[in-house]
């Protein structure tokens, strides 16, 4: 009987111990990763189109918009950068040349006038060798030399080839 005597006060001293909440789940940290601002709403403006894919290829279309109220010259290629996650270049070879999914048409001059487009076709091989697979968050475009820079997410899993094919500015794709 002596045992039971104590008994209430071993609840009410487990019961006190269960009150104290268990201190918090300590949250990781990550490094932010870089947001990419809208496409502009004057001059000359970038969207890229969603990854199509097909046999180990994979493309994605560039669309240049001149927003302005005055025609636009457009010619050769855009000069552009693979991004990785945090924001930093990539080390990727850039090919102008006919790929998979489109053909080069090689540099032309185009004028475009307002709301009208042009377009280029960025492709790519998720084709794996050797090595380490590398994987391009972003890219950077800079649509004709003297304009900014326009960045954009776009997901590349480039494999072990680090190359990439891309199109010149031309009014419409194919032949």
């Amino acid at each position: 009987m002596g045992v039971y005597r104590f008994a209430p006060l071993l609840v009410v001293a487990l019961l006190a111990g269960c009150s104290t909440p268990p201190p918090p789940a300590p949250v990781p940290t990550t490094a932010p990763s870089p947001t990419y601002a809208p496409p502009p709403s004057s001059g000359l403006s970038l969207s890229v189109g969603q990854v199509e894919a097909g046999l180990g290829h994979r493309a994605s279309v560039l669309t240049l918009t001149n927003r302005d109220a005055a025609p636009r010259k457009v010619t050769g290629y855009p000069d552009l950068k693979i991004l990785a996650g945090d924001g930093a270049p990539l080390d990727v070879q850039i090919l102008h040349e006919t790929s998979y999914f489109a053909p080069d048409p090689g540099p032309q001059d185009l004028t475009l006038q307002p709301g009208e487009k042009a377009l280029s076709v960025l492709a790519w091989s998720a084709t794996v060798t050797s090595g380490d697979k590398h994987t391009g968050a972003a890219i950077s475009v800079v649509p004709l030399p003297g304009e900014p820079a326009q960045k954009q997410p776009l997901e590349t899993d480039l494999g072990t080839t680090d190359t990439v094919k891309l199109s010149a500015w031309a009014s419409r794709i194919g032949n």
